[in-house]
């Protein structure tokens, strides 16, 4: 899921077009998410001790199932590609924003203000809303909104719970302190925004949406994805432990082939 070529950062209009194959995707599997959602999944994907493939977290993700672009798995609750051509267009965006997020927490970033560092594709959603026209926002009534990057999380979250196996808790003690910290700064934003609001990330005359605490804790978040990745990487994959061949009994047929018994044989 990487390449040799120059990363090629990601726009409005691509990101637009990922939220309008989702919203297609939406039309044959309700349970599909959004693509903050995704977001989110894809940080901890690129945290996870060993790489999980495509053909692997798709079916999860986004319900697809064992179907094929453009065929119907027949498994209620299935959803699939409309055809080749769009499930193509979904992986050339998903893997440009794949190589683009692995860049960021690669790089030796001392602070998020640099521009080389992980910006997650997060929104205020509440601000989005409460910047609205009177009738509009009444539309919405009293539906509940998710708090700042709270979807983002839950996509993280999504994806330790589900391959929960790589995410096991290793020997050392200390990198276990230093795991469940990290874990914790994102379950955090799992959870709701009820401190008061004090700025809008949605638009900057906008009316507050956001508390102090939350960007704060988004923050801390993002050091986490990077303690994550940092973490998993230095322990490599998870190997197997070796378990040795049952060895027949003594009076049994040796496994050679030779017709005597193993005691009289191998095991002599």
């Amino acid at each position: 899921m990487t390449s040799d070529t120059p990363i090629q950062p990601m726009d409005n209009e691509d990101f637009d077009a990922l939220d309008a194959i989702l919203d297609d995707l939406r039309t044959r599997g309700e349970d599909v998410p959004q693509w903050e959602f995704c977001e989110g999944a894809m940080a901890a994907l690129l945290c996870t001790r060993r790489l999980v493939l495509p053909d692997e977290f798709l079916p999860l993700l986004l319900g697809t199932g064992d179907s094929q672009p453009g065929v119907a798995s027949g498994e209620e609750g299935d959803t699939w590609f409309a055809d080749e051509a769009q499930y193509a267009q979904f992986m050339t965006l998903w893997t440009r924003r794949w190589n683009e997020v692995a860049s960021a927490l690669g790089a030796n970033v001392e602070t998020l203000e640099d521009e080389r560092s992980y910006h997650p594709e997060v929104m205020d959603v509440r601000g989005a809303v409460a910047g609205l026209p009177e009738a509009e926002r009444a539309e919405i009534g009293d539906q509940e909104l998710p708090a700042f990057a709270q979807v983002w999380a839950l996509g993280f979250m999504f994806v330790v719970e589900n391959w929960a196996e790589e995410w096991a808790e290793p020997r050392d003690k200390e990198v276990v302190a230093m795991l469940n910290d990290a874990l914790e700064a994102i379950v955090v934003l799992t959870e709701d925004d009820t401190d008061e609001p004090t700025v809008c990330m949605h638009s900057e005359d906008g009316p507050p949406s956001v508390s102090d605490e939350r960007l704060n804790a988004f923050g801390a978040a993002i050091w986490a994805v990077y303690d994550l990745r940092q973490i998993w990487q230095s322990l490599g994959p998870r190997v197997e432990p070796a378990r040795k061949a049952d060895e027949p009994g003594r009076n049994d047929p040796c496994p050679c082939g030779s017709g005597k018994k193993y005691k009289k044989c191998h095991g002599a």
